[in-house]
């Protein structure tokens, strides 16, 4: 099968990176790997949350680790606590942004789903065990800009890329959906290279 040709992604203007930190790429691997993976994923979403605990530890070790891929994280909310969720990881220092969703992904039936709790003083509870102040939870969830460019992007992605659910993996230009396990998630990787 031929390769599709790859098509150039052109993101909001609300989601100019340089105009607020909390946007930029969050991101491992190198960034002049020949292939660029990039998750579109939900904070609430059990097949995202399936990924990340069974297949994305061997993602990391066998290809981001070794600099075969670069691997990028993009918002793609599927509710509005998955919304609240994002905003909040972005608002975290970038290194502590992958440990933060893992630990989100992980413990989903604890914050988001579990009955008899608020699930925002559950994600409070969460971010400032990853260190960030309740003041600094408080204004983000209420930072509208935020909101609306991480909505745009993936109002975007829907659009031009055609990413109708999470999770869906972007691979130089190539559709990979679902929560797929490491072989296919591999044999993706090599034909997008």
């Amino acid at each position: 099968l031929a390769a599709a040709p790859f098509a150039p992604v052109f993101f909001p203007s609300a989601w100019a990176q340089d105009a607020d930190p909390r946007l930029a790429d969050r991101a491992m691997g190198p960034a002049d790997a020949k292939v660029v993976v990039t998750e579109w994923f939900s904070m609430t979403c059990s097949h995202c949350a399936d990924f990340q605990k069974t297949t994305f530890p061997t993602v990391k070790a066998k290809l981001i680790d070794t600099g075969r891929i670069r691997y990028v994280w993009r918002d793609f909310p599927l509710d509005k606590i998955a919304l609240a969720a994002a905003m909040v990881a972005r608002a975290l220092p970038a290194e502590r942004y992958e440990p933060f969703i893992s630990t989100l992904l992980a413990t989903q039936d604890r914050w988001a789903f579990a009955r008899n709790v608020n699930p925002m003083e559950e994600l409070a509870k969460l971010a400032a065990l990853a260190g960030l102040p309740r003041r600094v939870f408080d204004e983000t969830l209420n930072d509208t800009k935020l909101q609306s460019a991480i909505l745009a992007l993936q109002d975007d992605a829907d659009k031009n890329l055609k990413v109708s659910s999470t999770p869906t993996f972007v691979m130089n230009g190539h559709l990979t959906p679902g929560a797929v396990k490491y072989e296919e998630f591999e044999r993706a990787v090599n034909d997008a290279a």
